[in-house]
């Protein structure tokens, strides 16, 4: 070993406190600027898989969002079409009834129309009787050159009857 002293020109003493000053600039080094750069670099490590993983339960939520979004939407299309339908349907009915209204009242209208043409018909019957009957009498008169009294009129009549 002596040999290996005096080939490489080792001096022992040198050598000791040289390892003392590394030994102590290790354990600053390691103490200071190691151990504290590992623990930054392993938060960060697990801030960077946690985000990661987050990332990924966020796009899951997304697309289950999206899936029920889109279900919603197709729900709702559903339910607008049926309302839609039931209010065609009493849109329709509604008019059906109106019609039917209309109907009723057109009806009622017509039928008091021919009441009163009956009345009519009757009245101006009536009035047309009263005027035959003058004339029937002035008639009467102007062939028999005098007027008839109820006396008169009474003995013709049985005349005529018999």
């Amino acid at each position: 070993m002596e040999s290996l002293i005096s080939t490489f020109h080792i001096d022992y003493k040198l050598f000791i406190a040289q390892l003392i000053n590394f030994a102590i600039v290790f354990s600053v080094l390691y103490f200071l600027i190691f151990k504290p750069l590992v623990k930054t670099m392993t938060e960060r490590s697990k801030t960077i898989e946690k985000s990661l993983t987050d990332a990924d339960a966020i796009e899951k939520r997304l697309a289950l969002t999206e899936k029920e979004r889109e279900e919603i939407i197709a729900a709702a299309k559903k339910q607008a079409s049926v309302l839609m339908e039931e209010a065609n349907l009493r849109g329709e009915d509604r008019k059906a009834e109106l019609v039917n209204k209309a109907k009723e009242e057109i009806n009622k209208v017509i039928a008091q129309e021919k009441e009163k043409i009956a009345r009519d018909k009757e009245e101006t019957l009536k009035d047309i009787k009263s005027e035959v009957a003058g004339l029937v009498i002035l008639t009467v008169e102007k062939v028999l050159n005098e007027k008839i009294n109820s006396e008169k009129d009474n003995d013709l009549i049985k005349k005529l009857v018999k």
